[in-house]
């Protein structure tokens, strides 16, 4: 295991420029506290506002997004670019991918341990000089930031889009495609082959704090959950039972015409979720 501790950055491609000081893009390798490098890039705001709505105020340099996909995603691929890209016009972006996925070393274990891949980018995030986080996840993802702000705390925000309240749901056919590929041999083949995403083949011992459990420890720091109502992979009942849980802390945003997770949440929403974020982190 590195003594580096979770954050720390083993390699840097772009530093701040000499005269400004300001920050350009970077992409490295931070050291999770179980060791585990995990593929991360960083993007500061952006400069240009003609794009954002009339209503929109300017990027905040003090502001940074924290994105957690979902399971099979990478920093890299398309889905995830383009969500960094719309909230780079509220504040700087820190987009990863989770273990066992792209370019991070280790396996998934699909919502369990990734909290600490997300403590390392919130922790590099915070040590890049922004006094306000706010983390942003996507299904796994979404059920990694509800966690990480119960057990750890240290942001100023949460958005959970599209996320799971409960563990084990076997109650659509997409999620029982999703347990085959977990559980089964042939399934983490496909996994490692088809999706770019290693898989880890131990159960959960033990099973971690479910998502609609870790609620209501969040508050009272600010909470957004974002739920499609054509999500084809958790129904209503999901958001809804996370709502109920963060009571008075929480807001719900049910979306009309949504699926599920970043290929469904479109430029608009992401807007208003920059929106939201802005206000809510003060």
């Amino acid at each position: 295991m590195s003594n580096r501790p979770a954050g720390d950055a083993a390699r840097s491609t772009v530093r701040p420029n000499s005269e400004t000081g300001r920050r350009g893009p970077m992409r490295t390798f931070l050291c999770t506290l179980d060791g585990i490098p995990i593929d991360s890039v960083y993007d500061p705001a952006s400069a240009v506002y003609e794009t954002l709505p009339d209503a929109s105020p300017p990027p905040s340099r003090d502001l940074v997004f924290v994105i957690a996909h979902g399971f099979t995603g990478d920093v890299d691929r398309p889905h995830v670019r383009r969500v960094a890209g719309v909230l780079r016009g509220y504040g700087a972006v820190v987009t990863f991918s989770f273990r066992g996925h792209g370019r991070s070393g280790g396996r998934s274990t699909v919502g369990d341990k990734e909290v600490l891949d997300l403590a390392a980018a919130v922790e590099w995030a915070r040590g890049l000089g922004h006094t306000r986080v706010v983390t942003v996840g996507f299904s796994m993802g979404g059920s990694v930031v509800l966690r990480h702000a119960a057990l750890y705390g240290g942001t100023d925000a949460v958005v959970s889009v599209s996320a799971p309240a409960r563990w084990y749901y076997r109650g659509t056919a997409p999620m029982r495609r999703l347990h085959w590929l977990v559980t089964r041999p042939e399934g983490r083949l496909v996994g490692r082959y088809g999706l770019r995403t290693r898989i880890h083949h131990r159960d959960w011992d033990p099973v971690p704090l479910s998502p609609v459990q870790a609620v209501p420890e969040i508050a009272p720091t600010p909470l957004l959950i974002v739920h499609g109502d054509r999500d084809g992979y958790f129904p209503l009942d999901h958001p809804r039972m996370l709502a109920e849980a963060a009571g008075d802390h929480g807001e719900l945003w049910i979306e009309a015409g949504m699926g599920h997770a970043e290929h469904a949440a479109g430029d608009a929403l992401m807007a208003r979720i920059g929106h939201w974020s802005v206000s809510a982190a003060g």
